[in-house]
């Protein structure tokens, strides 16, 4: 057996995969991340979630041999996270921490280490390919709070020397036809103008997008709300049909179309996988989105006769799903 732990900024979830390639947990464990309080109460709440899926699986550690955990945000292949910080793990006690090697500390097993954004993309990649993933490989887009991402060659997910590939959020992106008339550029918290993130995220939205539309919709709805309240419900507005709300989202599906392009001539994958929020839209409105982003993703033709286009299956647990995986192939014959 392979625990799987997905950590976030507010709570943990986990599940159990036995070596069939069966998960043997079908709903999310929610539990405090504890992330906050710093790196000793994190750890303790990594150990804690998996106790509770363990014991509701029936299953004993002594019956796992590996863990895999994924976290997000900034950090080296082998799970240190940056020197500087992330947005999830601001407290100077985590710059340079080794979260791996804290959890393997605690729970007397192996550990390996993703992110978040390459776990998810990696349970995409194995349920879309099944018992084909290792002869494909896959790019995944997920939009959030920010632009996540992974890149997945051969079935494993490509880390980089430094643990940043995959970070598809910080890709630049060239605005010509992009950008409405008098639209600023947009800017990123990472200090860049115009990548995928600072369009195709909810930050791109408060930040960029929805400022810049409101102007053009002075008696929008939206415009008597804080910006804030206004980037969470305008999704809604999309589902409905609103011209501006999908003026919005069409440049997200633009963005991210731009994305594929690029990855279309670096690694020719298999599959482009969309995630986030928009998986949760109503079906006509994810197909809408999903639709928008192949019709601007631009593949010659021998790649569009083969290549497909998805949504990131069960987001809420592809992490740790994702993770799991992960542990399994590090102790697989």
């Amino acid at each position: 057996m392979v625990v799987g732990i997905d950590n976030g900024a507010t709570k943990n979830n986990a599940t159990v995969l036995d070596g069939s390639g069966r998960f043997l947990v079908g709903r999310m464990y929610e539990v405090p991340s504890r992330v906050n309080e710093g790196p000793t109460a994190a750890i303790e709440a990594m150990a804690q979630t998996m106790d509770l899926v363990l014991h509701d699986a029936a299953i004993g550690r002594s019956q796992v041999v590996a863990v895999g955990l994924d976290t997000p945000g900034r950090a080296s292949a082998n799970g240190v996270i940056s020197s500087r910080g992330a947005t999830n793990f601001a407290q100077p006690e985590w710059w340079g921490y080794d979260v791996r090697a804290g959890l393997e500390a605690r729970i007397g097993l192996p550990v390996v280490y993703n992110n978040d954004g390459n776990a998810a993309a990696l349970y995409a990649h194995h349920v879309h390919f099944g018992a084909d993933a290792a002869r494909h490989a896959s790019v995944s887009a997920i939009v959030g709070t920010g632009l996540g991402g992974g890149v997945i060659e051969g079935g494993v997910a490509i880390r980089g020397a430094a643990g940043q590939a995959g970070e598809v959020g910080h890709i630049h992106l060239q605005t010509e036809g992009l950008l409405a008339d008098g639209q600023p550029m947009p800017t990123c918290a990472c200090g860049n103008s115009a990548d995928v993130e600072s369009i195709a995220s909810l930050t791109g939205i408060v930040r960029n997008l929805l400022p810049y539309w409101l102007t053009r919709h002075p008696d929008h709805p939206l415009a008597a709300m804080p910006i804030g309240q206004a980037a969470s419900e305008v999704r809604a507005y999309g589902v409905k049909g609103d011209e501006m709300a999908l003026a919005v989202f069409a440049q997200q599906a633009m963005a991210l179309g731009r994305l594929f392009t690029i990855a279309a001539n670096f690694t020719d994958p298999s599959a482009y996988f969309v995630g986030g929020g928009v998986v949760e839209a109503a079906p006509h409105f994810r197909d809408w989105f999903l639709d928008q982003v192949r019709v601007h993703t631009a593949l010659r033709e021998e790649q569009a006769a083969v290549a497909v286009f998805a949504l990131v299956p069960d987001l809420d647990m592809a992490g740790a799903r994702g993770s799991a995986l992960a542990a399994l192939a590090s102790v697989a014959p």
